[in-house]
């Protein structure tokens, strides 16, 4: 079973409408999670079971489980304000991006760091990121159970909707202000990939 799919079915055997809920919200869950860095991502996965106490929580449990999802949140809009470049070495190297270009300890050798400033399409993204996180905690069913366990049952309409609108809106606003970042947790996109890809395939 993929990790994704544990975010939407229930623990306990659920009628089928349950799974049909679960598994049309899925779909549209599975390319939300495309947006989001994949360190902080498996972060969350990996960690939420355990705050959570897998739905069971104590008061402790909610505690730790708020600060997973705030850290979690930072990660993904900090991610969106983050660049990386080829150094002299081959190797990719990251920084901060700032108004003036990119922040880094890193030498940056005959490369242009003023050409990373910052734009007004990374705060769009990281809205658009955040927003997705958001739904994914939403949807969790550790979350729900821990902090709005009637949430699936009372909602199911905006548990299958929830999804797809927030999937179409940042389809759509990533179109029109494509991401040419490759920050820290994304894989390299664009001209640099293919850069890369001839590379591996020259070497090979």
């Amino acid at each position: 079973m993929s990790e994704a799919s544990s975010l939407l079915i229930p623990k306990e055997n659920p009628p089928h409408s349950s799974e049909s809920m679960a598994n049309k919200s899925l779909t549209g869950l599975e390319s939300l999670i495309k947006l989001l860095p994949t360190g902080t991502l498996f972060i969350y996965l990996l960690l939420n079971p355990v705050l959570t106490n897998d739905g069971e929580c104590s008061t402790s449990n909610k505690v730790m489980s708020s600060i997973l999802v705030a850290l979690c949140s930072f990660s993904c809009v900090f991610s969106c304000f983050t660049d990386s470049f080829k150094g002299t070495d081959g190797s990719r190297k990251y920084g901060i991006v700032t108004r003036k270009g990119l922040w880094t300890y890193a030498d940056p050798g005959s490369v242009d760091l003023s050409k990373y400033k910052l734009r007004i399409a990374d705060f769009v993204h990281a809205g658009f990121v955040v927003a997705v996180f958001g739904t994914l905690v939403l949807l969790d069913a550790n979350t729900a159970s821990c902090f709005y366990p009637r949430f699936r049952e009372t909602q199911k309409t905006l548990v299958m909707v929830l999804p797809v609108a927030v999937g179409v809106a940042s389809a759509g606003i990533f179109a029109i202000f494509p991401s040419k970042r490759n920050g820290l947790g994304y894989a390299p996109t664009g001209e640099e990939e293919e850069e890369e890809t001839k590379k591996d395939a020259g070497s090979a």
